[in-house]
């Protein structure tokens, strides 16, 4: 649920266009963000032909979160009808949204509280546009609500307005996309359980909505329905939220703040925070996501690390026991991008294979059955995953050529 973005660490300034290090279009992970190659594609300058993009989704499907057309629940990744150009995908609870490279917008699943943008609280069991825009860049899905950032640097929510989580400054739900403010340099938004976070093009960070555990990382427990910046720094990177915060700055230092019951906050403690603290004194951290509890980190050196709520060996360490501070997973140096669930961790090596572990129940991990697993477990054979993401029940995973 955490992994709302596939490129790792954004830049503030347009990047030099050179060939991407993983090839054929692809966006490697700490060098590239999902925005700058998209308008890098769009302007016809992203190196190499990009290559089809399949879209497969596994897990639970009640709603139609799967987006395959009925409610049937599915233990293998199966492909979500026949478009081939998806960019980037995030699995929320229920539901599901993936932004094309065409720039348009597909959402899917549990429909209350307008959480699908579609003027309605319907549930979709396939795909279905919101609106007409082409210009949409970066979705991030979670909870109630949906939460996207355009081309043009601004940034649309709608879903379940409770706790001021949509930014609009009130407690009002919308059934369709509404811009938050005026402001158009909004870079990567993260939506977590009732607040987001948002990265500006300046490299500022503002959060919104829920902070009764200090969420929002403005040093009080008090809900914010407007964006609020959080302290007066310009190096804030990637953000990621679930229950809890986290951002990588563009140093490559790591940042987390909110509830701290499971250690997921990595700073060796059990205590809350309200403001952020960094994890450790590393500087190469890449890419990061949050889950329910949990954590999953991939470094510049494709190192992979988890911590905080080890149930099910979410952590992939072999245990189900709690970490309070990172544990590396293994001794590879070939991880790419990392996605944490409810209760999974899904990761993309450098090589096009993916890896999950975790929570089985339902068919979460995409292994044909529903056992828990305590290490990385491969996901059948294929060599062309692109990016993963993890919802509440189910996990969804775009591919490559």
């Amino acid at each position: 649920m955490g992994d709302r973005f596939p490129g790792g660490v954004i830049s503030k300034t347009p990047p030099v266009v050179v060939a991407p290090v993983d090839g054929e279009g692809g966006s490697a992970s700490g060098l590239w963000s999902l925005t700058e190659q998209l308008e890098l594609e769009r302007a016809g300058n992203w190196p190499k032909a990009i290559l089809p993009r399949e879209l497969y989704a596994w897990g639970t499907n009640l709603s139609g979160a799967l987006g395959l057309g009925d409610n049937a629940g599915r233990s293998s990744p199966v492909q979500v009808g026949a478009l081939t150009n998806w960019a980037q995908v995030s699995a929320g609870s229920g539901h599901t949204a993936c932004v094309t490279t065409a720039g348009t917008l597909f959402t899917w699943g549990y429909g209350s509280t307008g959480r699908l943008g579609h003027g309605d609280i319907i549930n979709k069991s396939s795909p279905v546009q919101v609106g007409a825009l082409t210009n949409w860049a970066q979705v991030s899905a979670v909870g109630g609500f949906t939460a996207c950032v355009t081309t043009a640097g601004t940034l649309f929510t709608w879903g379940d307005g409770s706790l001021g989580r949509l930014g609009h400054g009130d407690i009002i739900s919308r059934s369709s996309p509404v811009q938050v403010g005026t402001l158009t340099n909004w870079a990567q938004v993260s939506a977590g359980g009732g607040f987001a976070t948002c990265v500006t093009t300046a490299g500022t960070l503002f959060a919104w909505g829920y902070n009764g555990r200090g969420q929002l990382g403005d040093g009080t427990i008090v809900y914010k329905s407007s964006p609020v910046q959080i302290g007066a720094l310009s190096n804030w990177a990637q953000p990621a939220g679930n229950e809890h915060s986290a951002c990588i700055k563009t140093d490559g230092s790591l940042f987390v703040w909110g509830p701290n019951n499971s250690g997921q906050l990595g700073d060796g403690t059990a205590v809350n925070k309200s403001s952020p603290v960094q994890v450790g004194a590393l500087t190469n951290w890449a890419q990061i996501s949050t889950g329910n509890g949990h954590n999953a980190c991939v470094k510049t050196d494709g190192t992979l690390f988890t911590w905080g709520d080890g149930g099910q060996g979410r952590l992939g360490d072999g245990t189900v026991v709690n970490k309070s501070s990172p544990v590396q997973i293994g001794a590879l140096t070939n991880w790419a991008r990392a996605a944490a669930g409810s209760g999974t961790i899904s990761c993309v090596k450098t090589d096009g294979t993916l890896f999950t572990w975790g929570f089985g129940a339902g068919g979460r991990t995409g292994h044909g059955d529903t056992l828990d697993k305590s290490s990385p477990v491969q996901v059948g054979a294929l060599t062309n995953w692109f990016q993963a993401a993890g919802g509440a029940d189910h996990t969804a995973a775009i591919t490559k050529g």
